[in-house]
């Protein structure tokens, strides 16, 4: 492997915009440590990556274990010997519904995958990357994490949360030659948002968002992708604490 080779570590490589993100920075030349708890469907990743000529790795891990996070990182280590880029996208949308409605165990979940398992992500590499003295990371928040999406306050939450990791790490670390940024996307066309238009009907209930695709169409996962490559190449070098998003118009 060529020194001057990126490597890139990706959670939620299995499907969707961890998937299209995986593909475009092999297509790139990077090598990608690709992380996901579905392990068929992230060796498929994989195996679409050697496909077409890539390099990378598949770790199984779930991102909301101490354990699993350490052992991804290591990894990446162990097989690249750094980390360059870490697109920490691993995450999980909630089922419509009013605040009083949501069960406890629910806002759980989406605090577990959406906060802790976006903190832990970052604690580990963070602590490559400062030995390094360099490295980039993108997190995933959403236009949820800009302002609230009506019957999803605890995905809302859980994505302002992650703004405000990015944003205090950005600061914490922009001296030691590591930058942090967030991508917020709108409505995507994934596997993991395909439940989302049942749910509307299930709960009786469209928020006003959906009328308000200024494109009148969701995004595309390589839509998505183009963005992410975008900030893993030394062209957005200028930029950390950023929410970048990547909304059609949605938020205007």
């Amino acid at each position: 492997m060529s020194d001057n080779k990126q490597i890139a570590v990706i959670t939620g490589a299995a499907s969707g915009i961890g998937r299209a993100s995986s593909l475009k920075l092999a297509e790139n030349g990077a090598a990608v440590v690709l992380v996901d708890f579905n392990k068929e469907a992230g060796e498929e990743t994989l195996r679409l990556i050697k496909e077409q000529g890539g390099e990378g790795i598949f770790v199984q891990a779930d991102v909301t274990k101490t354990e699993d996070v350490q052992n991804y990182v290591n990894q990446a280590v162990k097989a690249y010997g750094r980390i360059d880029f870490f697109f920490n996208n691993a995450g999980i949308v909630q089922k419509f519904s009013m605040l009083d409605d949501i069960d406890e165990n629910e806002f759980d979940r989406q605090m577990n995958v959406n906060v802790k398992g976006a903190f832990l992500g970052m604690k580990y590499v963070l602590k490559v990357m400062k030995e390094q003295g360099s490295g980039h990371i993108v997190n995933t928040a959403s236009t949820a994490g800009i302002r609230s999406e009506h019957s999803a306050a605890a995905y809302s939450a859980s994505k302002h949360a992650v703004v405000g990791l990015t944003k205090g790490a950005a600061l914490e670390y922009v001296k030691q030659g590591i930058r942090v940024n967030a991508i917020c996307p709108g409505g995507v066309q994934t596997p993991l948002t395909a439940a989302v238009a049942k749910s509307f009907m299930e709960g009786g209930y469209v928020p006003e968002e959906v009328g308000n695709m200024r494109m009148g169409r969701p995004a595309e996962a390589d839509e998505i992708a183009s963005v992410v490559a975008f900030l893993a190449s030394p062209g957005s070098s200028y930029m950390t604490g950023s929410l970048v998003t990547i909304d059609g118009g949605l938020t205007l």
